[in-house]
């Protein structure tokens, strides 16, 4: 084959691929044998293998959607990306994992098994893929929930659901009509924390306040409703709000609040909590985790503190999502 066919034909392969990604059948179908496409993916040949029988018409490290476009080449047409793959592409901000694995759904009847980066689940409960940019991903309710059944520890499993509320819009009563609907492996954790986040808790930082508060022994405050001063003029809403002695908490999270534009914000909050003689304690979501007994004595000192002075008139509004005003 002289040098300017091998150029045409390799035009030709490529235009047949998936940016860049194809199976030996497909090769064989456009005249390549299949032992020269395994040949070519040797090292130091011009392609790689991705998967069995699906190849890379380069050397290098393969993108993301090349990986996608290998699992689903692998999977065949039936297949739709779920768990947090499916999630990033429609709105969730969450880099991949180095590693990270990619989740597909087939029905029950086919035998496509799992194999390298690419995790096959078999369900009978196949979702209606949304297309985005030409790929079948399962709606982000189906999808955070399939990635949330094979975590084993809470704290991530906060991190996501508060993330897929908060960046994708889902409404937690979806999420929890999604766990009833499907299996119920895997969900004592997710259904645990979706009810506190029905409690008001809106990011994992504040779940895990919510845990921290209990240790307290503290009357239970109000979450995220907004706290406005005699003359209905906006102070902020608190994460948490103890209104008989008019103390605020405040979970400053900008890794879980996302949209605040920074200590700017912050600075501007606290003068107006200040302006209206309000009590508050601030706590970064890193004590939460490694020192909740010294937050939970925090909050009892500031607790006393705040009711041995006389209470400013300030006045709770309606539940709000936090970012309405201090974003």
């Amino acid at each position: 084959m002289s040098r300017g066919s091998w150029r045409r034909d390799a035009e030709l392969i490529f235009a047949a691929s998936r940016r860049g990604v194809i199976t030996v059948t497909q090769l064989e179908s456009l005249g390549v044998p299949p032992a020269t496409s395994y040949r070519r993916c040797l090292p130091g040949g011009p392609w790689q293998r991705l998967l069995p029988g699906v190849v890379l018409l380069r050397t290098g490290a393969p993108t993301r959607r090349q990986l996608v476009e290998g699992a689903l080449l692998h999977c065949g047409d039936h297949a739709v990306i779920t768990g947090l793959e499916s999630c990033r592409r429609q709105g969730l901000k969450r880099d991949a994992r180095p590693g990270e694995a990619i989740h597909v759904l087939l029905p029950l009847h086919l035998k496509t098994t799992s194999s390298g980066y690419v995790l096959v689940e078999r369900t009978k409960r196949m979702p209606v893929p949304v297309r985005s940019d030409g790929l079948p991903l399962a709606p982000a309710v189906r999808a955070v929930l399939d990635e949330c059944r094979r975590m084993r520890e809470r704290p991530p499993i906060r991190a996501l659901l508060a993330e897929a509320v908060q960046q994708l819009g889902l409404d937690p009563t979806d999420l929890s009509g999604e766990l009833e609907t499907g299996s119920r492996r895997g969900t004592a954790l997710p259904r645990a924390v979706l009810r506190e986040i029905a409690g008001g808790a809106r990011s994992a930082a504040e779940a895990e306040a919510m845990a921290v508060w209990r240790r307290t022994g503290l009357p239970e405050p109000v979450w995220n409703f907004e706290l406005r001063d005699e003359c209905g003029n906006y102070i902020a809403i608190p994460d948490a709000w103890w209104d008989n002695v008019a103390l605020a908490w405040e979970i400053d999270s900008y890794e879980f609040h996302f949209g605040q534009p920074g200590y700017a914000s912050t600075l501007a909050r606290n003068n107006r909590y200040a302006a209206a003689g309000v009590a508050v304690v601030q706590t970064v979501p890193s004590r939460l985790r490694t020192d909740p007994a010294a937050v939970a004595d925090d909050l009892v000192s500031a607790y006393r503190a705040a009711a041995g002075r006389p209470r400013p008139p300030v006045v709770l509004t309606g539940r709000h999502e936090r970012v309405v005003h201090d974003a």
